[in-house]
């Protein structure tokens, strides 16, 4: 869920869930949190008076501004998992993440590259956006094998077009 910041005297700071919400999945919320409180400490640590809202207002605008990549990119992760990770009949959606779990047991950067985003270590949306394409690819391969078939083919078709509808948060604070 997006949080807006909204300056008010006297007001506490909301962290954890209260303030990163997410499908427990991912455990994105913990990660955001923990994100959070590291930016929050280097940001405040120039400032000697915590009563002065005005310089704090400022301090914390520039904090939203600086979450925003970690936020998004674990976000749309969390969001897009929990689709393809949630209980569907659609075959698409199965082979989906049967190619998850294969791409993933791959090793290497098909391992480390997706932990990496779910962890914030890599908060780079590119690199998001190719994980998911090379997930659908590697899924659209295992159809493909030993001989194709126009529902294989069909099934692949559609496994490219679900990586293309990656959900995305562009525009909300969060």
């Amino acid at each position: 869920m997006a949080a807006n910041p909204v300056p008010t005297r006297g007001a506490i700071l909301l962290f954890w869930d209260s303030f990163n919400m997410r499908h427990p999945l991912t455990g994105g919320g913990m990660t955001l949190a923990l994100s959070d409180i590291v930016l929050l400490r280097d940001l405040l640590r120039p400032l000697h008076d915590l009563n002065d809202a005005p310089a704090l207002c400022n301090y914390l605008e520039s904090f939203y501004t600086l979450r925003k990549p970690v936020s998004s990119t674990i976000n749309t992760l969390a969001g897009a998992l929990y689709k393809e990770f949630c209980a569907s009949p659609d075959p698409a959606r199965q082979e989906m993440r049967e190619a998850c779990f294969g791409y993933l047991s791959l090793g290497g950067i098909c391992s480390y590259g997706p932990v990496s985003l779910l962890s914030g270590l890599n908060p780079r949306p590119l690199h998001l956006f190719l994980h998911f394409f090379a997930v659908a690819i590697y899924g659209v391969g295992r159809l493909m094998l030993p001989f194709p078939s126009p529902q294989r083919i069909w099934l692949g078709f559609r496994l490219i077009l679900s990586a293309h509808h990656i959900p995305h948060y562009k525009g909300r604070r969060s």
